[in-house]
């Protein structure tokens, strides 16, 4: 069994909006208060933890507020759960030390059923405490938890439940893929996926959004709602590269038994201030998350090849290797003559590349650390 996760948005009348609210600012007041009581408890050499804070909190302070009573005491349950997450990714290195939140900033909270599965079923949903919700698009899944959250104005729903991954017919047995910023993806077998770039279409309406935003008063009411029309012209540039990576990844994934991709250091490019916006509008790391889990579900094998190999620079043909500026966009072989555009040339390199050295994770053994694309 593999775990799935959703997301999708939520269809409330302004009472359902208004309880939504109301839970995730109870959310963020625990976790606030959670985070207040763990540095104050550090300082004085004490080691709290989410249990801990849970029992205080019941005891001694839920009663000060009646107000807390008329919202679900899941909420701030997973409050702390999140805030002892936070902090142990902080102590192994992972992230950053927890902070405060703020009002309208990630606005979200946890809920669940007690211990009993949580069933969604078609377009209306009955939700413990909160009660029927509905969605835009019918869903069918048995999952313990769900998460609530607010962006750009709108409500959603995310939830994780078990499924069974399925094999399905392959049309290649080994494709290679490479990524760029001419095309967003090449591969091997010659088939070529545009590149969609929605936020350098997206420019003109952003930068008119944000001027309009900058002559209002902070904080007023016009000046909200001009916050809420430049999140939502963000969501949207979000939704599309996302849209257009679902699909591009679940193609090669369904298709395709073994696929080769490079070990892209996608931090390092991004250094290169010339094409850095171009390459973030491309989205490499969410290609790469997302072939990683769908080669799972649909048996597909995911094999990583080390950064620093020559794709770009070798010959698919002979196999010389020469320097390969990106304005030039045809590789000419002096060897064998070849004449072949050199995002397939590099996507044909990758499939050849299969019977590299790897490890049992399908990544490069070579190490990881530092280089840059091809």
């Amino acid at each position: 069994m593999s775990m799935k996760s959703i997301r999708t948005k939520l269809k409330l009348n302004n009472q359902q909006k208004t309880l939504m609210a109301q839970h995730a600012g109870y959310s963020r007041w625990c976790y606030n208060w959670g985070l207040s009581l763990w540095n104050a408890a550090y300082i004085d050499g004490y080691k709290p933890n989410p249990r801990k804070l849970r029992e205080v909190f019941t005891n001694h302070t839920k009663p000060l507020y009646p107000w807390m009573k008329n919202l679900s005491s899941k909420v701030y349950q997973y409050a702390f759960i999140n805030l002892g997450e936070a902090f142990k990714r902080f102590f192994q290195g992972l992230g950053k030390r927890p902070r405060f939140k703020k009002k309208g900033k990630s606005d979200s909270f946890t809920i669940d059923n007690c211990g009993k599965p949580i069933e969604l079923n078609g377009w209306n949903h009955k939700l413990p405490f909160i009660g029927i919700v509905k969605t835009y698009e019918p869903i069918e899944a048995t999952t313990k938890k769900i998460t609530i959250s607010r962006q750009a104005g709108d409500w959603y729903l995310s939830c994780s439940y078990e499924f069974t991954p399925t094999s399905t017919p392959k049309t290649t047995e080994v494709v290679g893929v490479d990524l760029g910023i001419k095309t967003l993806a090449t591969l091997s077998t010659g088939e070529v996926f545009k590149s969609i770039k929605p936020y350098k279409k997206a420019q003109n309406r952003l930068a008119k959004l944000q001027r309009q935003l900058s002559k209002k008063v902070k904080h007023s009411r016009n000046w909200h709602k001009a916050v809420v029309k430049v999140a939502k012209q963000h969501r949207r540039v979000a939704n599309i590269r996302k849209d257009a990576l679902d699909q591009l990844t679940t193609y090669v994934a369904k298709n395709h038994g073994t696929v080769v991709i490079e070990d892209l250091n996608v931090s390092g490019m991004l250094a290169n201030h010339k094409l850095a916006k171009s390459i973030a509008d491309q989205g490499f790391y969410e290609f790469r998350r997302q072939l990683e889990y769908k080669c799972q579900w649909y048996d597909c094998e995911l094999v990583i090849v080390d950064r620093f190999f020559p794709s770009s620079k070798t010959c698919s043909n002979c196999g010389h290797v020469q320097d390969m500026p990106l304005n030039i966009r045809t590789y000419d072989c002096p060897e064998c003559g070849i004449s072949i555009d050199r995002d397939l040339n590099a996507s044909i390199n990758l499939r050849n590349a299969v019977g590299l050295t790897v490890d049992a994770c399908g990544r490069s053994a070579a190490d990881s650390s530092g280089g840059s694309r091809k």
